[in-house]
């Protein structure tokens, strides 16, 4: 079992910073990651890293203001999103998977945290 607890989340300006941060229990996995789904829309693939080598992933939605990173001692994933923008409101999910992160096949996931981004 893994659990992951999401936090971070928060109202913020255009323009703004914001680091999510999602700290997992439970047995380890290869990689974690985020998502994001927007209202209405389909849930969305962020980032994601993989726990030993580090070594990361990213979407295409956020490339370029997002970075993926990871405390193994904290077993915490983080996500430092920059220069947010009202298309970036939505709830963002922390996802554990086995797989290798470019398959963005992901089978735990967090109760998500609300980032709405105002203009």
């Amino acid at each position: 079992q893994v659990d992951l607890v999401e936090s971070g989340g928060g109202l913020v300006q255009t323009g703004a910073s914001l680091r999510l941060s999602c700290t997992a229990s439970g047995r380890s996995t290869y990689a974690k990651g985020w998502f994001r789904q927007a209202p209405g829309k389909d849930r969305e693939f962020v980032a994601a890293i993989s726990w030993l080598n580090g070594n990361t992933h990213y979407g295409d939605s956020m490339k370029g203001r997002v970075t993926i990173s990871r405390d193994i001692a904290e077993n915490t994933v983080y996500l430092q999103m920059t220069n947010l923008q009202p298309d970036d409101t939505a709830v963002y999910y922390c996802a554990a998977t086995d797989f290798v992160i470019v398959r963005r096949q992901f089978d735990y996931w967090g109760q998500g945290t609300q980032v709405t981004v105002s203009s």
